[in-house]
């Protein structure tokens, strides 16, 4: 049966959170001398204006998630967390049926919970302050923050760069696991239109055998 999972800000935040996560990585891998793309100044620029629009993205997102109490979609769970890693790790290759049911009062299961509240309180939070010190200590010098008492920035960017890697290795497993869906395309196509089948897959597989009777 198809529900409204995902509403329209929901939809909104996530493809703009990527979007700037992307670009934000192209343009500090830039600015780091990992790849060359739009030159250094020009990097550093676009940079500090994805930076501030992904602030008020975020600032936005969390009014929204508390307003609307979407906060405890990521309230992590042991329950079932180990079944749903060997789903990923080998069920998955088997056609196994996958061991967490999704409603939309629960659209993740204990794996994503554990993984995007750690991105939520651990990752997004030192990437956030990490780049705010690293802005504002020293560039421009008009700004330096005198009373954090930083005597230089390579710790402030190590630990920058760090947040950074993890974000990538998110963004390419979660490019995976989109395609781990009932079909290759469903999970994308819930995340567009915010509709998706929520039929289990053993009432999905019983409907199927009563047909073919």
């Amino acid at each position: 049966m198809t529900h409204y999972v995902y509403r329209g800000f929901e939809r909104f935040w996530h493809w703009m959170q990527a979007a700037l996560v992307l670009f934000l990585a192209v343009t500090g891998f830039e600015i780091h001398g990992s790849i060359a793309f739009f030159g250094f100044e020009h990097a550093v620029r676009y940079h500090n204006t994805a930076a501030t629009a992904f602030l008020v993205l975020i600032a936005f997102a969390i009014f929204w998630h508390f307003t609307t109490g979407e906060w405890r979609q990521y309230l992590p769970t042991w329950t079932n967390l180990r079944p749903q890693a060997e789903y990923y790790l080998f069920g998955i290759f088997h056609d196994a049926p996958h061991p967490t049911r999704k409603t939309v009062l629960s659209k993740l299961n204990p794996l994503q919970r554990l993984v995007y509240a750690g991105l939520k309180v651990l990752v997004i939070p030192l990437m956030v302050v990490s780049g705010l010190v690293y802005m504002f200590y020293r560039y421009p010098q008009r700004h330096d923050v005198v009373a954090l008492n930083v005597n230089g920035l390579q710790t402030v960017a190590l630990l920058h760069t760090a947040g950074a890697f993890l974000l990538v290795s998110f963004f390419i497993a979660h490019l995976y696991l989109v395609t781990t869906g009932q079909t290759i395309t469903s999970n994308l196509k819930a995340m567009i239109t915010g509709y998706e089948d929520l039929t289990y897959d053993a009432e999905k597989k019983a409907a199927e055998a009563e047909t073919a009777a």
